[in-house]
């Protein structure tokens, strides 16, 4: 018996350590992870420049917050890949909030970040990452591109030279482009050339590291150029003293709080849908996936050493994330070092850093914002339907429009309000039985899908964007025993299907085909029937395996059913 109970100590005791912080710091994969460090280290250097100066603060507020924020999250982010860092929508609000109009600049910026940590801790230990499905896609859509519009927007003064001073970003660019004599050529010349340099070299096998080959060709260029023509063209030293050493240690300034309230909860949302996107994308390789609102915990951990340490808001990087995963990590460890990478350069390449040319970071930051558009995506809404449509592009109107931290709110409340007016989305799923004499019973669907058995599956209510998760933990689950299954979707009554359930369909259809399986859809709406063939669900499951309803209730459901018998007696 004390044999046993000793085995049962120690094999608590082995899991305790398997699962405590310090194991997620492996040593097996050093070298990987240390190269994907490195790597990453160095990608953030112009990144965190450039964001810093797109936010209006010191630019080494952009180093220091990415070297603490990835130290932060190294240690207290539950997806092992998230990198935290500085996002260009996260400094849009920042350069929104206006912080150089404060009696004490640093000490503002020091509030803002602290806050937003606050913010994002709380949220996280009040398990709130469930409700990031609240936000609908045509939503975040609208708000991504006009955010990557307003970066572009906001880069026409340091790549032209010139400062226009017309009250917002969208007619600084009007009197930009109708002024066309009032540029400086040289800086708007290296700008455009750093534009196209980044494109090709990003596009060949150097990858992110051709975006900072890019920036040093650029600076040696104006090196050049400035010698030439004594200073035409405007390096970082000249918006802000740079100087190597510690990060210096900045103190809050409580007096206001009531006035940053706003801003640092604006900020806390945009870092919190960015880490939902990494921990649903950028899964531990050697986890899986974590949740939510333990990584929501972790960016606040970033943001409260930032903050302390006189840095800017920062938030789960999608980029930095992708970048740190594809490149060979396999544990947290790579995050360190690239913090360590950043270290390097903020304690002892501050001359370095001074000489940067504008123009090439500028020129970064109009790729990144590009990229941020999505094209695709937003032609995407546009087909789901006026409603989602409508969403999209006020949300887009007033994020170019209004400071963006309003913008993001007032974001925010437009999806809550199209969440009430649906008042059905609860959102159940039944199992329809067909019997010999053509009757149909109702009963709860099954827990995993059996091999050859042949599952009706309709839902009852509005599948509309925040049920799809309700939806998804209700179907059948396809395990490698449900080879041969064919399921059929009843989806009678349903005259709308959100992009979300989409998604989830084709997830699931893709699993039940991969095992060999068939999936039917009966519909009896016509653009239920297009949304699918626009979206490729007809495709992918055939177009034979689609049936359309009619006045005659469940004739079309029998005939399905009917057909899939056929299937499984000529399989047998």
């Amino acid at each position: 018996m004390s044999e046993s109970r000793s085995e049962r100590t120690n094999w608590k005791n082995r899991k305790r350590k398997k699962d405590g912080l310090w194991s997620q710091f492996s040593r097996k994969h050093l070298k990987k992870d240390a190269s994907s460090g490195v790597l990453l280290g160095i990608e953030s250097v112009p990144d965190g420049l450039a964001n810093a100066i797109l936010a209006g603060v010191n630019p080494m507020a952009g180093l220091y917050a990415y070297m603490l924020g990835l130290t932060g999250g190294a240690f207290f982010t539950g997806t092992a890949m998230m990198a935290v860092g500085v996002t260009g929508a996260m400094a849009l609000v920042v350069a929104d909030v206006n912080l150089s109009s404060y009696t004490d600049p640093t000490a503002a910026l020091a509030t803002l970040t602290l806050l937003t940590g606050i913010v994002m801790i709380i949220a996280g230990v009040a398990r709130l990452g469930k409700l990031v499905r609240f936000v609908p896609t045509a939503v975040m859509t609208g708000f991504v591109a006009a955010v990557g519009v307003n970066i572009i927007l906001g880069q026409f003064e340091n790549i032209t030279g010139v400062d226009p001073d017309q009250g917002n970003r969208i007619l600084d660019a009007l009197w930009t482009v109708t002024h066309p004599g009032d540029l400086n050529w040289w800086s708007t010349s290296l700008g455009l050339a750093s534009i196209a340099l980044i494109v090709w070299l990003s596009s060949t096998r150097m990858g992110p590291m051709g975006m900072v080959l890019a920036v040093i060709i650029a600076t040696g260029v104006a090196a050049a150029l400035n010698a030439w023509t004594q200073g035409e063209i405007a390096l970082v030293r000249d918006i802000a003293e740079i100087e190597s050493g510690f990060p210096p240690v900045a103190l809050p300034d409580l007096t206001l709080v009531a006035s940053l309230a706003v801003p640092a909860l604006s900020l806390a949302f945009v870092g919190l849908i960015q880490g939902a996107a990494v921990t649903t994308n950028v899964a531990d390789p050697e986890r899986g996936p974590a949740s939510n609102s333990k990584d929501f915990i972790g960016q606040g951990a970033g943001n409260i050493a930032s903050g302390v340490f006189s840095g800017m808001p920062v938030g789960a990087s999608m980029s930095g994330s992708t970048l740190v995963a594809q490149a060979g990590a396999r544990s947290r460890t790579a995050l360190l070092f690239a913090a360590f990478a950043l270290a390097v350069t903020v304690l002892f390449l501050g001359d370095a850093v001074s000489a940067v040319a504008m123009p090439a970071l500028a020129a970064l930051l109009v790729t990144v914002g590009y990229a941020a558009i999505k094209p695709e995506k937003v032609r995407t809404v546009l087909k789901t339907g006026p409603i989602q449509s409508t969403l999209m592009i006020v949300t887009f109107a007033l994020t170019l429009l209004i400071p963006l931290h309003l913008a993001v709110l007032v974001g925010v409340g437009l999806g809550i309000v199209m969440f009430v007016s649906q008042t059905s989305n609860k959102l159940i799923l039944k199992r329809l039985e067909v019997e010999a004499g053509g009757e149909i019973r109702e009963s709860a669907p099954p827990q995993t899908l059996e091999g050859g058995s042949i599952e009706v599956l309709q839902p009852y209510g509005s599948m509309f964007f925040a049920s799809s998760p309700v939806f998804d933990a209700q179907l059948p689950k396809v395990t490698s025993d449900s080879g041969g299954a064919i399921v059929i979707f009843r989806l009678r009554g349903i005259d709308q299907v959100g992009l979300s359930h989409i998604d989830v369909l084709r997830r699931y259809c893709s699993s039940v085909i991969g095992q060999g399986g068939t999936v039917k859809f009966v519909l009896n709406d016509a653009n239920v029937r297009q949304q699918f063939e626009r979206e490729r669900l007809v495709s992918l499951v055939g177009e034979d395996n689609v049936y359309m309803g009619s006045e005659w209730l469940g004739r079309a459901t029998r005939a399905a059913y009917a057909d899939a018998r056929s299937e499984i007696e000529r399989s047998q």
